[in-house]
């Protein structure tokens, strides 16, 4: 299958996403995601679909498809809300004074209706067309009831005009401020949900800036400002103080450091040499350096940061689900309502029928399924939005729901509570010479992942190697392979030495022949910020616990350390994972990890948490990602999980309680139906208000 992902323009209610949702799966899609928020829409194309005809099928619909490669349409003034607002309410303004002054002219039913046609005419070429088109989609959207209100009051005072002449049977006023008033509504809600949006935009304006390209001529540089979007891997950029690193790169002159803040959320500047990865979108502070560019476009890392927000975003938590069915059959529900309480007032009530109409428009224009579907959309994008600008990566709205009941938290031991960046302290070896000792580990090494592995072949790829064969990496253990000789080697843990080891004090054993010839110390520092982020999970009420593959000793003298009083060591892959389901036995767990040989824990636990350097960020298959291995955002990950969660169960009871008081209010006739359009347009408001609270909210408390 082919992912497919668009903006659409166009839509702006649950049930307008609603019905190209359906759309699409009718068509055959799979995993179809539609945000009316967001306009963001994303599916995937099966074998021998064709995604132009699928697409044409939207914009027939009466949306707009824009591709990403494809720049949005020029918006005329005459179609924003803006104008359509301001044009109603000229002639609005009238109509509502005559209510409180006895203008003979302002009376007259002739001129009420001029006021009121200009601004039916611009309500209906707004809301009628998508009104119309919702019910042709089969799925009745916001603007049915909006519409059906509007002309309900418009037909009726017509006629009265016509037949009457008398000012009784007029309620122009009623169709004009509907009218305008949703328009506003509509607008302070546009407004709103971008409040809630800005974390997307604010990530997509740091990829755009100048870049200082450097050319050789005649073994010269020269250097000139360029888009950064015209740069290719492989350009040399030069970059002094102050200046926005373009893409990223390499630094292969010079030195300085840069403020990674707005990619990983730490405020301190990172130094940087020669060799040292840099990321577009950051800033030298300080220094000049020369770059050499490795990834552009859609390969960089903020590209695929605002990739990773823009899918969590579209991925709806079960809460939205149920919402999103309330909401389709919303709109039949508050139509049959209105109705009898227009046959209930009329015929049981035995009040007029302008009485009659006036409180089933009322129950019509007060009712708003945009709360429900809004709810949960708002919440999470300003929830995923705060975490990715703190260097929290959360993959998918449903991981936002999972937080809520972490009650435990695994920690990994090398590379998670220390550093990974380890460095060889003691070693020794027997029946060979220490450049043989160093080309044998290293030989083994080169082929193993772990950080163990890397550090040293990194510290000792400079004494050569010798050729292996039948190498294999026993995850937990360590390495083994043979030699042109026929020599059996064994690099590993105390445990994969056996009986030839008889003292688990040191790191890592080597066997030649199943004979220890020797074994290596290494020094691993704890990580400054675990001791601190151990005892804020225990003010959270969640208890960490150590679970690593090491000596039990070892991993006593760590968790002593950071204050961890469960422990499980000497743990291989397979019992990692037998562990991990036996905590989820008994609590939901998380599992945070380094995201390399953590992979199968981090997969089984409840939420997988990975540390994760933000170049390798595209390769971490966890729930959640700290970028740049920055533990200290852990206590934050988990407590915008749980504050976004009771964002999203506010806005939800706020929805609902707002259209089970509303209606009935209305329907008993308490309600004038001016009043209700203008209440309907600030429902909605109150919700982003509510989301655009957690930019600002303490959330590790």
């Amino acid at each position: 299958m082919t992912p497919i992902s668009c903006k659409v323009e166009g839509m702006h209610c649950t049930n307008c996403a609603l019905s190209v949702s359906k759309y699409l799966e009718k068509k055959g899609m799979q995993e179809v995601n539609v945000s009316f928020a967001t306009e963001e829409v994303s599916f995937h194309l099966p074998a021998g679909a064709n995604s132009a005809d699928v697409l044409e099928g939207i914009n027939q619909m009466g949306f707009r498809v824009v591709l990403p490669d494809e720049a949005p349409a020029p918006v005329s003034l005459y179609n924003t809300l803006t104008f359509k607002f301001f044009f109603c309410l000229i002639f609005t303004l009238p109509l509502l004074l005559h209510m409180w002054v006895s203008w003979p002219w302002l009376q007259h039913p002739w001129v009420q209706f001029g006021l009121t046609l200009p601004v039916y005419l611009v309500g209906m070429w707004h809301f009628g067309r998508s009104a119309f088109r919702s019910l042709l989609n089969g799925v009745a959207n916001m603007d049915v009831l909006v519409v059906l209100g509007s002309t309900a009051a418009f037909v009726y005072s017509f006629v009265g005009t016509i037949i009457y002449g008398d000012h009784n049977y007029l309620f122009y006023e009623t169709t004009a401020a509907i009218l305008t008033l949703v328009f506003l509504g509509n607008l302070m809600e546009e407004k709103s949900v971008k409040q809630t949006t800005s974390a997307i935009a604010d990530l997509a304006k740091m990829q755009i800036t100048t870049a200082r390209l450097i050319h050789l001529e005649n073994g010269h540089e020269h250097v000139h400002e360029v888009d950064n979007r015209t740069l290719k891997t492989g350009d040399l950029v030069l970059v002094n103080t102050g200046d926005k690193i373009p893409m990223d790169g390499t630094v292969y002159w010079g030195s300085g450091h840069v403020n990674e803040s707005m990619i990983t959320g730490e405020s301190a500047p990172v130094a940087k040499n020669g060799k040292d990865k840099v990321i577009g979108g950051t800033i030298l502070e300080e220094g000049s350096i020369k770059i050499f560019i490795t990834a552009t476009g859609k390969d960089t890392v903020l590209s695929y940061i605002i990739d990773l927000v823009k899918q969590a975003q579209n991925d709806k938590p079960p809460m939205q689900r149920l919402a999103d069915r309330i909401s389709a059959i919303f709109v039949p529900t508050v139509l049959a309502i209105a109705i009898l309480t227009f046959l209930g007032w009329y015929f049981i009530g035995h009040t007029t029928l302008a009485t009659a109409m006036m409180r089933s428009i009322a129950v019509m224009v007060i009712s708003c399924p945009c709360a429900m579907g809004l709810a949960t959309p708002a919440a999470v994008m300003v929830g995923l939005g705060r975490a990715a600008k703190n260097g929290i990566l959360i993959k998918g709205g449903h991981t936002l729901e999972l937080f809520k009941n972490i009650r435990q938290i695994v920690f990994d031991k090398t590379g998670t509570l220390t550093t990974g960046k380890l460095s060889i302290g003691k070693f020794h070896f027997e029946t060979m010479t220490e450049q043989e000792f160093q080309q044998i580990v290293y030989s083994l090494e080169k082929y193993s992942s772990h950080p163990i592995a890397r550090s040293i072949a990194t510290a000792w790829k400079s004494a050569g190697e010798i050729t292996l064969t039948q190498v294999r990496e026993h995850k937990g253990l360590g390495m083994r392979a043979a030699d042109k000789a026929g020599n059996e080697w064994q690099l590993g843990s105390f445990r994969m030495a056996g009986e030839a080891a008889t003292d688990d004090s040191h790191h890592l054993y080597l066997l030649k022949n199943g004979q220890l010839v020797g074994w290596i110390d290494l020094v691993d520092e704890l990580r400054p910020e675990a001791p601190a982020v151990m005892e804020a999970l225990v003010k959270m009420g969640i208890k960490p616990i150590l679970l690593s593959g090491d000596t039990q000793r070892k991993c006593e003298e760590l968790a002593a350390q950071v204050g961890i009083t469960e422990i499980y060591a000497e743990q291989s892959p397979e019992q990692k994972l037998r562990k991990i389901a036996d905590l989820m036995s008994t609590a939901p767990t998380a599992m945070v990890g380094d995201g390399i040989n953590d992979a199968p824990a981090l997969s089984k636990a409840t939420i997988g948490i990975s540390l994760s350097d933000a170049t390798q960020v595209a390769m971490q298959s966890a729930n959640v990602v700290l970028l740049n291995n920055h533990l200290g955002a852990l206590p934050m990950a988990l407590g915008l999980g749980k504050h976004t969660y009771l964002t999203i169960k506010q806005n939800l009871f706020w929805a609902f309680i707002y259209n089970v008081v509303a209606i009935p209010v209305a329907a008993l006739g308490f309600l004038n139906p001016i009043v209700g359009a203008g209440i309907m347009g600030l429902s909605d408001v109150v919700l982003a208000v509510n989301s655009v609270r957690l930019r600002y909210k303490r959330v590790t408390n």
